[in-house]
């Protein structure tokens, strides 16, 4: 299988520190980078011919780290699960996570065992399940992109493969946590999985789609407060299933994450900034 290397121009501009290469290319350079061992070598050259004084100085650096190096306990191996799962999760996700989680199996008791059958709890009128299942994977999103809870937000956002790539990854370990235990939740209190993962996924990417301009974690917060004045108070006050979350809402659920979807890729570059972490 072939594999295509950076070009020389790329290289050489990038050892000169030339500020007239797209900010795409320098990013798609970096990634590279950090697979392509062929072109490392070809920098390396290049930072030697291109930029003596930076040659000079890695090795005086190199050359005072080494011995220290040699005589340091080697690093224990990573398990092999912890890179992959590192790529698609940050720690400060496994909370909010569990959070979403503990919520969800909190208000599947309370529709199957918690209310009197004549409130409107026990009958299926209102389903607590149904009316949470929207903003759950919504929280779990703003955490995992989060200047507020993540420490290490600045070295995320300037890694090569930050950006939508980062937070597609992360949205979809969010909602491969939370999606089940709805599931679970509906098929037991009879909710079908139209009604709830469709606005679900509306919110997830409303949120996305807000963020590249908000901030995810703002963008969040205003989702959430919007669901609960608009659909999550009046159902609980008027004791029935919102209009918005009947099975003949489909279409609008549809259109909005279809909407969602077309702003977040058309504003992928906003991920990449440290202004998505507000």
């Amino acid at each position: 299988m072939s594999v295509e290397h950076a070009s020389m121009r790329i290289i050489d501009g990038y050892t000169r520190g030339d500020t007239d290469i797209a900010a795409d290319e320098v990013w798609a350079l970096e990634a590279h980078l950090e697979g392509c061992g062929a072109c490392r070598d070809r920098l390396s050259a290049a930072v030697t011919a291109e930029a003596p004084a930076v040659a000079s100085l890695v090795d005086t650096v190199w050359s005072g780290l080494e011995p220290q190096l040699a005589a340091a306990a080697p690093t224990p191996p990573r398990r092999r699960w912890s890179a992959p799962l590192s790529a698609w999760m940050t720690p400060v996700m496994v909370p909010w996570l569990a959070m979403a989680t503990g919520v969800t199996l909190i208000a599947l008791l309370l529709d199957v065992v918690g209310s009197d059958p004549g409130s409107g709890w026990g009958s299926g009128d209102v389903s607590l399940v149904l009316l949470l299942a929207p903003v759950l994977p919504v929280c779990g999103v703003a955490a995992s992109w989060s200047r507020g809870l993540d420490p290490a937000y600045e070295l995320t956002a300037s890694t090569p493969r930050a950006g939508l790539y980062l937070v597609l990854r992360r949205t979809a370990s969010v909602l491969a946590v939370v999606v089940p235990a709805l599931l679970l939740g509906g098929w037991v209190t009879g909710v079908t999985a139209v009604q709830w993962l469709l606005p679900c996924l509306a919110f997830t990417s409303t949120t996305l789609a807000l963020g590249g301009a908000v901030g995810v974690t703002r963008a969040a917060v205003a989702l959430v407060a919007v669901w609960a004045a608009v659909v999550v108070a009046p159902t609980l006050a008027a004791g029935r299933t919102s209009f918005a979350l009947r099975t003949g809402v489909s279409p609008v659920w549809v259109l909005i994450i279809g909407l969602g979807i077309g702003v977040v890729i058309a504003r992928r570059g906003a991920y990449s900034v440290l202004g998505a972490h507000r």
